[in-house]
């Protein structure tokens, strides 16, 4: 069995019950970071061998993965924060798995995009989960697509791309649409920023920038 763990994006209290029983019964566990995942085992007093896998290396090491699931191993898949295969890895070998007739069993758990987008106060009935922007090839199409949307949509911003990601959001979406800067969810200093796009411009420019952001920002009928 492969099982999918979610792990915390900040507190470190978010880890569920299940996703712990589970990390203490498999035979593997993966991750991105073997030093970022081994403290929060060692929180939760997990001694479980830890491998890397990660966006590196995943296509290298897939097939040994595979292998020892075929063997009957179970193998716990963990990212750094939140839900492997959401902008992190994962996705290459749960598809693998799922092709070979593999039982693959995903938990719920922590993931920002929920949290930011329900938390924004922005419209979300329907909502489009965008990630991160291409930096230079294909920008141009993925950002005329999502101005054009009618309902909301999300995006995860890096801290030194946050006011290119503004400026661009401006550009193709105009300097009166509604957005929501959501940064460190469930940290000490999670901060919900509600603006027009150049209210938050001006409010962000001269701000140290850090942290872990996700944008979202309305539709064309919010």
């Amino acid at each position: 069995m492969l099982y999918v763990i979610p792990t915390p994006i900040g507190n470190l209290s978010d880890m569920t019950y299940r996703s712990i029983e589970t990390l203490q019964n498999v035979d593997l566990i993966l991750c991105e970071d073997t030093r970022v995942s081994q403290r929060l085992l060692q929180h939760y007093e997990i001694k479980k061998p830890l491998q890397s896998f990660h966006a590196h290396n995943e296509h290298h090491v897939l097939e040994k993965y595979l292998e020892l699931l075929e063997n009957e191993s179970s193998i716990a898949l963990m990212s750094d924060a939140g839900t492997p295969g959401i902008s992190d890895p994962g996705f290459l070998l749960i598809r693998a798995a799922r092709q070979r007739g593999l039982s693959v069993s995903v938990l719920p758990g922590a993931t920002a995009i929920i949290p930011a987008v329900v938390g924004s106060g922005i419209p979300c009935d329907k909502f489009h989960f965008e990630g991160f922007l291409p930096v230079k090839k294909g920008r141009k199409t993925r950002i005329t697509y999502l101005s054009s949307l009618p309902h909301s949509f999300i995006l995860y911003v890096s801290p030194h791309k946050l006011l290119k990601d503004i400026d661009t959001l401006i550009e193709f979406c105009g300097e009166d649409r509604t957005a929501c800067i959501v940064k460190e969810i469930s940290k000490i200093y999670e901060n919900y920023d509600l603006g027009l796009l150049h209210e938050l411009k001006e409010r962000w420019s001269d701000k140290k920038i850090k942290g872990e952001y996700v944008m979202v920002v309305s539709g064309t009928k919010n």
